[in-house]
């Protein structure tokens, strides 16, 4: 079956939920571990990123979202847009526990975005934080969630490439690799004298 054919076939629930599990598995995400979610409605209605969101849409993607959440155990946070300063939507209980600082704004439509804002309606006790290091990341409509990704990040490429009309991408965080088989722990000798330790 055509990849086109069978993305337009999927709810946009559906796809979320299906291009997410992939994610959860490859990235090993469960309890503890965070995800950062940034979204362009405007990209996934077939427009051009901040020209025509909408909740509806966002709506149908945070359901994908918290679907896959609750099965495996991880937090979402949301990004918002460049209005807000790409500020990130969450519980406050997980911004508590991370000890991260609380930035006051209420994300909209029109200064947060339509995911933000739907996630932000969604939850208990919601609140903002300027920043986070997630351990993975899910991009719907090229909106730059890497400033909110741990430092070494992993490219994921999902089955599904797209949802509604816009392009996926995503990634997952290893820590960094100190050591192993390509390390290097002595230069190289240049003479006959031996190094010292």
């Amino acid at each position: 079956m055509d990849d086109n054919l069978q993305e337009e076939q999927l709810s946009l629930t559906a796809a979320t939920a299906a291009v997410l599990r992939e994610l959860a598995v490859t990235g090993k995400l469960g309890p503890g571990k965070i995800l950062v979610v940034g979204v362009s409605t405007s990209e996934v209605a077939g427009v051009r990123i901040g020209t025509g969101g909408a909740l509806e849409v966002a709506q149908q993607l945070l359901a994908g979202v918290q679907e896959v959440a609750a099965e495996y155990h991880f937090n979402a946070v949301y990004q918002c847009c460049e209005h807000l300063n790409r500020a990130l939507v969450m519980e406050r209980s997980l911004l508590e526990a991370l000890g991260l600082g609380e930035v006051s704004a209420v994300p909209v439509p029109g200064a947060g975005g339509s995911m933000a804002a739907a996630a932000y309606r969604s939850m208990a006790d919601p609140v903002l934080a300027a920043s986070v290091q997630a351990h993975a990341g899910l991009d719907i409509g090229e909106t730059l969630i890497g400033m909110h990704l741990r430092t070494v990040a992993v490219p994921f490429r999902p089955t599904l490439r797209y949802i509604g009309a816009a392009r996926v991408s995503a990634a997952w965080c290893r820590p960094p690799l100190i050591g192993g088989e390509r390390a290097v722990y002595r230069a190289a000798e240049t003479s006959g004298a031996q190094l010292c330790d």
